[in-house]
């Protein structure tokens, strides 16, 4: 699989991290984190807490969206819809850690993820690779030593057509409560979707990506090279669907093919705050 997509100018990418409910610590650093990682990819990382920020106008503009360890009910109904609209034009999902913990009544996120049921202690667990082919976890040992929550979901993601990258060695957990069985086997804690599960029939073929990360947790895991290599390798497969303008002249949204590559840590022309709503 490819990490980039058709030669092109420079993505957008929005990180959207507002919290309603539990909020994790970590999200300054891990924004810092993937800010870092702009220029050296040729993408061009906006940042935001403002729900008023997702109109069709203003997400036209990005090739793909981050979901950042999110709680609670993130956006209203007019944010939702402008958010469906744009992933009904080819926009690319892209989701970490709590993420899966937002919009729980949001049929239309829930196939872009799946409802989180509950976490268990954080400590060191080992991660296993299912599948080291793709971008994300190409750079990873088969057995992951990482200190982090280990997430445990309401459903299976396999449900609805994605293809589970990463599981977990269940006797490295010192909490040993059983998973919902609805999660399927082997219990997922990264995935991906080719085409993107949550756009609606009525969409046009151009369906962009959608790719998920359990992990995150913590503040040193931001710091952590290898970390930062499997979410980059997430982020840069996501964008190679080539359904954005950034890659693809036909584009409906995403940053216009002619934009200048970055010469500095992200910013846009276009305003984004940093605060809660």
């Amino acid at each position: 699989m490819s990490q980039t997509g058709a030669s092109g100018g420079t993505a957008k990418i929005l990180i959207f991290s507002r919290t309603v409910d539990f909020r994790h610590d970590s999200i300054p650093t891990a924004v810092d984190a993937l800010k870092k990682q702009g220029p050296p990819h040729s993408i061009v990382f906006d940042h935001t807490e403002d729900q008023t920020l997702f109109t069709d106008s203003n997400l036209s503009q990005y090739d793909a969206i981050v979901f950042l360890s999110n709680t609670g009910q993130v956006l209203d109904d007019s944010g939702i819809q402008a958010f469906q609209n744009w992933v009904d034009k080819g926009g690319n999902f892209v989701g970490i850690h709590a993420a899966s913990d937002s919009l729980r009544n949001s049929t239309f996120f829930q196939n872009e993820l799946v409802k989180l049921n509950f976490c268990i202690n954080l400590s060191l667990q080992t991660i296993l690779v299912i599948d080291a082919s793709h971008p994300s976890t190409s750079m990873l040992p088969q057995r992951w030593a990482v200190q982090d929550e280990m997430y445990h979901f309401k459903s299976d993601p396999r449900s609805i057509g994605a293809s589970v990258l990463l599981s977990a060695d269940t006797s490295s957990f010192t909490d040993q409560t059983a998973p919902d069985p609805e999660e399927g086997s082997p219990s997922p804690k990264a995935w991906f979707q080719e085409s993107s599960a949550g756009a609606t029939p009525e969409a046009s073929g151009r369906i962009g990506r959608s790719w998920y990360t359990s992990l995150g947790h913590l503040n040193e895991t931001w710091e952590d090279p290898t970390f930062i290599a499997h979410v980059m390798g997430g982020i840069t497969w996501a964008l190679a669907s080539n359904t954005t303008r950034a890659f693809n002249a036909s584009g409906s949204v995403g940053n216009p093919i002619s934009a200048p590559a970055p010469t500095n840590n992200a910013t846009s022309g276009t305003p984004v705050t940093n605060t809660q709503t």
